[in-house]
């Protein structure tokens, strides 16, 4: 039989990297739960003009048909399957605008699709975890602040190690590009050419730039020199004597704002640093951008990024809805994780007790079920044995899955209203009695 090669770029997780993603789901949502976001669910698939509308690159966007399609004009033939959550957000405010209270919060957690290249950390199918916050009309630059807070708490709640949230506002970058004499039709195309700084390094970007502006002789130098400068955050007020233009002044206030109402939020300033050359890649963000890296694993890349925009879910409906929000492309960042070790990813399912009764007939098979179903009301995983056989196949079975403890079962624990608790990392063992519930919730 022909062996069946795996699709690239569609992962497949082993139940014990599934779990890891389980857990990291649940801290996430849980995040966004206690800062009275709501959840959420879009289709899988949008109209094709939807998802091209506002930031769509058509070259990754999978368009759907049926296998047996006939070929007629329908709706069938408009859809394709979403490449990111923001836009299918917009799209779901503009058509219930009057059933939602502004400003919307908002969350999301579900899998998208992206035609791309697959190398590593890179997939065309991938979980997304996003929230926004959207107002009708305005929406207070503090909100960015938030969204920040936000993003330096579910980080800390994934332990995974020293991380810093590098900020920026777009407006500052375009002020300062027309000062500099770049119009601004050619804004987003040099924005993404910096976009890609860390990647190409200043040669690259200096030859991109020249290509995007069609002049060869073009002296980005200054605007290079401008990205890298290194700002403290109590100093980002004087970065407004650098340009004059009136779009650079706004971006630096609001810069300047964002980072003092982060810092007061809680987010420490080890955390946080102001970067310039943060532009973020898609065209619909309009002001505060941001990236995160984690400090010992910069290889990584950005684990978490976003910002504000004004104008998407306009693209959709009449009015203004400016927002912020951010994104974790959770796929990817375990992918990563799991391949430099910062997360081990060990058990196999969520059992706590494996639980072996040493007849599976009789008083004693009864016994076990009714501690299972203890167990089970005490919101305590466990699984029993399915087959009768030597202690140590079970201790096996148990050690493959990653459970920790094994419970023995017998004619004396039936008498003694008792069950064995065996350790499978130190080898202790105890009779424990069924009575004694704190013990099976606190193990």
């Amino acid at each position: 039989m022909a062996s069946i090669k795996p699709i690239s770029g569609f992962p497949e997780w082993s139940p014990e990297q599934k779990l890891v993603e389980e857990k990291f789901l649940s801290k996430i949502g849980r995040v966004f739960q206690l800062n009275g976001f709501s959840p959420i669910e879009t289709p899988a698939v949008e109209r094709v003009g939807t998802l091209t509308a506002k930031g769509g690159n058509e070259k990754e966007i999978y368009k759907i048909t049926r296998l047996h399609a006939s070929g007629e004009s329908s709706d069938d033939n408009d859809l394709a399957l979403h490449f990111d959550l923001t836009v299918p957000m917009a799209r779901y405010i503009a058509q219930r605008e009057r059933e939602l209270v502004f400003p919307f919060k908002r969350y999301q957690m579900q899998t998208v699709w992206r035609g791309e290249r697959p190398q590593a950390g890179r997939f065309r199918q991938f979980y997304q975890c996003d929230i926004d916050i959207i107002g009708r009309e305005s929406l207070p630059i503090v909100c960015d602040a938030e969204i920040t807070a936000i993003m330096a708490n579910i980080l800390r709640s994934l332990a995974i190690g020293d991380f810093q949230i590098r900020v920026n506002n777009r407006k500052i970058l375009q002020g300062f590009l027309s000062g500099v004499g770049i119009d601004q039709s050619l804004h987003f195309a040099v924005m993404g050419c910096v976009d890609k700084l860390e990647k190409i390094g200043r040669e690259g970007v200096l030859t991109g730039i020249r290509e995007a502006l069609g002049d060869t002789n073009f002296d980005a130098s200054s605007l290079l020199d401008f990205l890298s400068r290194e700002i403290p955050l109590e100093r980002v007020a004087d970065l407004r004597s650098l340009s004059t233009n009136t779009l650079y002044q706004e971006g630096i206030d609001e810069l300047a704002e964002v980072v003092t109402a982060a810092l007061a939020k809680g987010v420490n300033a080890n955390e946080l640093t102001v970067d310039l050359s943060i532009a973020r890649g898609l065209d619909y963000y309009t002001g505060t951008v941001f990236e995160t890296r984690l400090v010992k694993y910069p290889e990584l890349g950005s684990v978490c990024s976003g910002g504000r925009y004004e104008n998407l879910v306009g693209t959709f409906a009449n009015g203004n809805y400016p927002g912020v929000g951010m994104s974790i492309g959770l796929t990817r960042l375990l992918s990563q994780l799991f391949k430099h070790k910062i997360v081990a990813a060990r058990a196999q399912s969520y059992t706590k007790f494996f639980i072996v009764p040493v007849s599976h007939e009789g008083a004693v098979l009864s016994y076990a079920e009714r501690f299972a179903s203890k167990l089970r009301l005490l919101n305590v995983p466990c699984e029993m044995s399915l087959v009768q056989g030597k202690l140590a196949k079970h201790i096996e079975y148990a050690e493959r899955k990653g459970v920790a403890q094994i419970v023995l079962i017998g004619t004396d624990e039936v008498t003694n209203g008792t069950v064995r608790v065996k350790d499978l990392t130190t080898r202790e063992q105890w009779d424990v009695s069924i009575m004694d519930e704190g013990f099976f919730t606190s193990h």
